[in-house]
Order: structure tokens, then sequence, then C-alpha cells
């Protein structure tokens, strides 16, 4: 989730000059393609940087990344971020294109986070969203901070997020057949994945937020909605140390 490509734009536009990560990004994953050894690989979204248009830095370094992950898994698949406008020309012809509200594998449901997961989604019994970019602040015996990426593991009211997106799809349409019933809706957990770019910053989840109830403090429907029981999220880092819940966790200011 979240790779970011041409990120560095930004950097250079404020007289920061660095060098393309891009080929890091890519090595990391083709690292853990190599010892994962998948048959597909699925993005969850936010593969460029700039939101509308297409930066220079993307036309050359998105098609090559794809091109060389393509040698070694064929079948890849991108689940549309709120970053990729316009991103379907940049990627080989046989890169299948989904829609930000998702798809599913197995009992897995796969969406970005800016949107509404699809209905079908529902009937899954775990989520995975990337989007949010979640870190964790940390203030070492010295007194100095640093953040660290994390994966959370949240529990998920899936019957309360079906009569939410019901309600939501009636606000839209009036067709609400493509939402299950309560008996069919299997939702359980939701996992929010750390952006896979690393050079990338993130909103510490033990930060406080002033003058912001806990609901309005993330980004993305879902985390909003009141399904998402965000205080009893599990917290691990990228080498799978569990921190404990956020709610454990001491909030820096």
């Amino acid at each position: 989730a979240d790779l970011h490509i041409g990120w560095e734009r930004l950097l250079s536009q404020r007289g920061v000059h660095v060098p393309s990560q891009t080929p890091k990004i890519k090595n990391a994953l083709i690292k853990l393609i190599k010892v994962a050894k998948p048959t597909q690989v699925t993005f969850l979204g936010d593969i460029k940087d700039a939101i509308t248009r297409v930066a220079m830095e993307e036309w050359k370094d998105i098609p090559e990344f794809f091109e060389d992950i393509q040698k070694l898994v064929p079948d890849l698949q991108v689940v549309l971020g709120n970053h990729d406008g316009n991103l379907e020309p940049l990627l080989p012809e046989k890169v299948k294109i989904v829609p930000p509200s998702g798809t599913s594998f197995g009992d897995v449901g796969l969406f970005h986070g800016h949107a509404w997961p699809a209905p079908e989604l529902l009937e899954c019994r775990s989520l995975i969203t990337g989007h949010v970019h979640p870190t964790v602040a940390i203030r070492d015996p010295m007194g100095l901070r640093m953040t660290k990426q994390v994966l959370l593991k949240a529990p998920c009211n899936g019957t309360q997020l079906a009569k939410t997106l019901r309600k939501y799809l009636g606000t839209k349409n009036s067709n609400l057949t493509g939402v299950p019933e309560e008996a069919e809706v299997n939702v359980m957990q939701l996992f929010i994945m750390p952006s896979f770019n690393q050079f990338l910053g993130g909103r510490p989840i033990n930060e406080k937020r002033k003058g912001k109830k806990k609901d309005e403090a993330y980004i993305g429907p879902i985390l909003r909605s009141g399904c998402v029981n965000m205080d009893e999220a599990e917290v691990y880092l990228l080498d799978g140390t569990f921190l404990g819940t956020v709610n454990q966790l001491k909030p820096l200011s």
C-alpha cells in the first residue's frame, strides 16, 4: 500500500534535491517476492504521489517499476487510491485495475481506504486497507523523539458497518440490494497497512489531537464511522514486535 512513487518532486520544489528512491522501494518488494513466492500481488492504492496529474518522474519510474515486478509475478492488480488519477496510461497492459471500493481474495477484503468498501466486501471476515500511513511516536531516555511505521489490527463491528454503509448508499442510490443482510455480514477485524514507502511520514496514532473527537482524528470514511474500535487496535512494528493496543500507548504531545 501507498508507494507514492515520485514523492521526491515535492522536496525538489522546496529546494531539497533527493535522488529517486523508487529503486530502493522496488528492490524491497522484489526481496519479499523472492521469499514469499506469491502467485499474485495486489497494490492497495496511491501508486503515484501527484493526485490528479502525472508528474515527469512518474512517467519514467512507474512503468519501469511494474515491468520489473511483472517479470517475477505476472498477475498484478492495483486498487486505485486518491492519488491515482490518470494512472492507467502508466501501467503495463496486463495489470488489472480495481476501483477504490476494492476487491476480495478468499475471506479477505482489500480496499484503499479513502472511499467506502464495496458492499460485497462485508461478507469477508477481514478487511485490509492503506491510506492512513500509521506510525507511532517514541521518545528515548534522552528525550529525543522518533517515529516508527506500524501495522494496526483493529476490531470492526460488521453489523454496524453494514448499517452505516446502507445509510450512506441510501443518500446516493435508492438501490441497496448490494448491501448484504445482517446474517451475511462477517467482518470482524480491520488491518491497516503502513505505507510501503518507508521514506514517507505519517501522523502518530499516539499523538494528542487537540479539538478533535476520536472518530474525527483519523482519515477515511470507515475509520470515522465509529465502526472500528481504534482504541483497542493492536499495534505492531514492521519486525512483528507487539507494542500493545493504541489505548495502552503513552500519548505524546
